[in-house]
């Protein structure tokens, strides 16, 4: 049975740039909601909405990296056991 060294699936600078971008696009938005020339009541609601929208695209990343681990897994365990068949399966066996 191989053994297979778990690779990353990013690198560190694509990391760096998911986490940079998030963080300039989060705060463009919040300095726009907040200079927007329109009544208070409506930057309230819109500074909801941005913080709505930044909580459900977390829950959806967690939701996708999840599925992703869990395809993973069950993957190289389905791996596990054909690879622990083959290597019990003797072809020249008479029973």
């Amino acid at each position: 049975m191989t053994n297979k060294p778990i690779q990353p699936s990013q690198t560190n600078a694509y990391y760096v740039q998911a986490v940079i971008s998030f963080g300039l696009s989060l705060t463009a938005m919040t300095i726009a909601v907040i200079y927007l020339p329109a009544p208070g009541w409506v930057r309230a609601f819109l500074g909801l909405g941005l913080l709505y929208l930044v909580t459900s695209t977390v829950t959806l990343s967690k939701v996708v990296r999840d599925r992703q681990e869990l395809s993973v897994v069950t993957t190289r365990v389905d791996q596990a056991r054909l690879d622990k068949l083959l290597a019990e399966h003797d072809p020249f066996r008479v029973d």
